[in-house]
């Protein structure tokens, strides 16, 4: 997309027929500037015929320049009989320079349609106007045509009337028919006015001719000026219309001054001085340059802008509408199309990342490239495609019903799936997860639409990828598939805005012996801020994990917990307090980093700290759940294995896993009176954490009964409403810590 549309960057296909369509124009300009001729000893008014010349051969190819001598020997034969002596120079003059002016276009590079290009050409009608009025007037000294005297003056008076041609007629046949492009920043006609302005244009360069020869007929000593009238025009059109209006309006308007001026038409002296004639000549290169310069400087302006414009609004890695240029054209399409069924697709690459690890971004790139050729492939007139970013496209099918959306969507999926890009000998491929959202009616919020189905495409990435998850739009359709992005937005704001609150619940001794000091575990509550509720980690920590938020609620926690316990805590009070962490935070190393520091920062103990981890994210990753938890212990931390049981393949790792107590999973503790396999199950795991100088805690504990039986099977520690219901921390404080005779309070409900 790079470049301004180049014009003829290599000469046009042609016939024969093509020359002599070129020597038809050719001989016809030479026959106009012959009647131009205002003395015998002088040379046309000016001479269209060079423009035709140097834009013919660089437009058609220089295998046409035969074209030029046999126009001449004709018009020499019937117009303008010469000595035979002239001839030869007449040919050369004008052959020679339209090849020397052509080959100083293409000396400066592919001619394209800007102000540079302008200029190229004008520079090689300079050189075509130099080198032909030296061979031309050297011919007419040698045939005795001109007087010495009037050497210099012819000389200038041919070079002004060949550049005039140029400037006259060389923009018309350049750019005439208007360049079409398939260019992707080629310019619209909405970028220009529209018909009833281009009507107006021509009626006020009509009447600006008619004010023209009316005021040079007035006998005006200014009439010169009128000229004002005519460019005033030609400056309206380089603004408003595409180049070829300007540079057609310029070709005639050249034209008609010529024409008035040379057969002394419409009030205007014929000049019959030679400084009369290159006075004339000079002021009408101008006119007919300048507006033809602010054509094509407001071509490239406007070229430069859609550029800009189509850069902002394109994928730049696929080529495709970004999310900017989708959202748009889907309004678009949408406040417009009235109540015709249509479908969202929001579709996401499966397991990109691993590609990206493996084998390269670049290969990355190379596959979502190819990819986006698949779908584009794929798509059926009117829908809409765009590049929403990453590894995410989204797609809107046009008057298709559900069900046949639906198995649309489904055929997206093949396409992906068979799709295999060769990098480096590697065969690359995907799959990919579609939400779809079906739909119809004429007030439909896009914003609303493209949430929904992003989280039906989440849901279905959840479900294992490489399907279709159809949502809907109809009430209750939009909360269960958003449900769990508003409650991560959420946990993201009580991060931000600090409104998180901490918890504790006591952990209490079964037996005596043990230390006297205060075990409890830190609980997080969020607050929301609409209606002041209270909301359970199991109401939003799951969507925050979804979302790759553990990480910062852990540092939130950790932060808020010893900032807490620095400022308000005996820690001869303390003796254990325990911390869950994510598995998320056990294999970040920003946050091993962010704990270290914290930890050597605080006046707290460290020793005090107990940082429980789940079995399950132990296991997900051992060697680095070993150096997490060496590392922290170098600087006094405990640790707890949380819901202890739930995996009994863990049992082979014990070894490895440096911790401090197991806690037992609530759901063998809750059955206890009631599943004859949950007792051996709690025995099992006592008996292998004393067997390992460990300790065990059983979580969940609810009835007198459970803590009777627990202490039975000499299980050291209980937690759960039977012994302490989480209360705020500063409450837990102000209070004597529970012990395992309290009464229990009601039970059921899970922490």
């Amino acid at each position: 997309m790079g470049t301004l549309r180049r014009i003829f960057d290599a000469p046009a296909a042609s016939s024969p027929w093509t020359a002599l369509a070129l020597g038809a124009v050719y001989f016809s300009a030479c026959a106009l500037s012959s009647l131009m001729i205002y003395n015998a000893q002088s040379v046309a008014l000016f001479w269209p015929a060079a423009g035709v010349a140097l834009i013919g051969l660089q437009r058609f190819g220089l295998r046409h320049v035969w074209f030029i001598p046999l126009a001449l020997l004709v018009y020499h034969a019937t117009f303008s009989p010469v000595p035979s002596a002239f001839l030869p120079f007449s040919l050369a003059a004008n052959t020679l320079s339209a090849l020397a002016g052509v080959w100083l276009i293409r000396r400066g590079g592919p001619l394209r349609l800007d102000t540079r290009g302008g200029f190229q050409v004008l520079f090689g009608g300079a050189l075509l106007a130099i080198v032909s009025a030296t061979i031309g007037v050297a011919g007419m000294r040698v045939s005795g045509m001109l007087p010495v005297s009037a050497t210099t003056s012819a000389w200038v008076h041919w070079a002004l009337g060949s550049l005039l041609g140029v400037a006259a007629v060389g923009p018309a046949m350049l750019l005439m028919p208007p360049p079409r492009s398939s260019s992707p920043i080629a310019l619209p006609a909405t970028d220009y006015a529209r018909e009833p302005e281009r009507l107006a244009w021509l009626v006020a360069l009509a009447t600006s001719f008619l004010l023209m020869a009316w005021g040079a007929a007035a006998g005006g000593a200014y009439v010169l000026g009128l000229i004002a009238l005519p460019l005033a025009t030609l400056i309206w059109s380089a603004i408003r219309f595409r180049p070829w209006w300007t540079a057609m309006g310029t070709l005639v308007t050249s034209l008609m001054i010529g024409v008035f001026a040379g057969f002394g038409l419409a009030g205007f002296s014929v000049p019959t001085r030679a400084l009369d004639a290159m006075q004339l000549l000079g002021f009408l290169i101008m006119v007919a340059i300048l507006p033809v310069v602010v054509a094509l400087s407001t071509y490239e302006r406007r070229v430069a802008t859609r550029r800009m414009l189509h850069n902002a609004l394109t994928d730049p890695l696929t080529r495709m509408p970004n999310r900017t240029a989708f959202e748009q054209n889907a309004r678009r399409l949408l406040a417009t199309s009235g109540a015709t069924p249509r479908a969202l697709a929001y579709l996401d690459l499966d397991h990109l990342k691993l590609i990206n690890d493996t084998a390269s971004h670049t290969a990355g790139d190379s596959l979502i490239r190819g990819i986006a050729g698949a779908l584009q492939a794929a798509m059926r007139p009117n829908d809409l495609v765009g590049h929403l970013g990453a590894d995410e496209f989204a797609v809107l099918m046009h008057n298709v019903l559900p069900a046949a959306a639906e198995d649309r969507a489904r055929q997206l999926l093949r396409e992906v799936a068979i799709y295999r890009c060769d990098w480096e000998g590697q065969m690359l491929s995907t799959t990919v997860s579609i939400g779809l959202v079906p739909f119809s009616g004429e007030e439909i919020d896009f914003a609303r639409l493209l949430s929904q189905a992003d989280a039906a495409c989440f849901t279905a990435k959840e479900l294992g990828g490489d399907q279709v998850c159809r949502a809907s739009l109809e009430a209750g359709g939009q909360l269960d598939h958003t449900q769990p992005m508003r409650m991560a937005v959420r946990a993201r704001e009580a991060v931000e805005n600090r409104t998180l609150v901490l918890y504790s619940q006591a952990i209490v001794p079964l037996h005596d012996g043990a230390a006297s000091g205060r075990h409890f575990e830190l609980l997080l509550r969020l607050r929301d801020p609409a209606s002041g509720e209270l909301l359970l980690p199991s109401q939003f920590f799951s969507a925050a994990g979804r979302f790759r938020l553990g990480v910062r609620i852990d540092r939130e926690v950790i932060e808020m917990a010893l900032g807490w316990l620095e400022r308000h805590a005996d820690p001869r009070d303390v003796d254990l307090c325990a911390i869950n962490l994510s598995a998320e935070s056990l294999v970040d190393e920003g946050f091993t980093r962010f704990l270290a520091e914290r930890l050597r920062s605080t006046s707290f103990p460290p020793e005090k700290l107990c940082l429980e981890i789940t079995e399950t994210s132990a296991l997900r990753d051992i060697a680095r759940a070993q150096r997490f938890i060496g590392q922290m212990r170098d600087l006094g931390c405990r640790f707890a294995l949380d819901d202890f049981g739930t995996g009994f393949c863990s049992f082979g790792y014990l070894k490895s896993l440096d911790v401090d107590y197991f806690k037992i999973d609530g759901s063998f503790v809750r059955e206890l009176e009631s599943s004859p396999l949950s007792l051996p199950i709690v025995r099992a795991i006592t008996d292998i954490a004393h067997t390992l100088d460990k300790r065990s805690i059983a979580e969940h504990t609810e009835t007198p009964q459970q803590l009777t039986m627990l202490a039975q099977l000499g299980v050291d520690m209980a937690q759960g409403f039977g012994v302490h219901r989480p209360e705020p921390i500063e409450q837990y404080f102000a209070r004597t810590q529970p012990s395992a005779g309290m009464a229990p309070e009601r039970v059921g409900t899970r922490h």
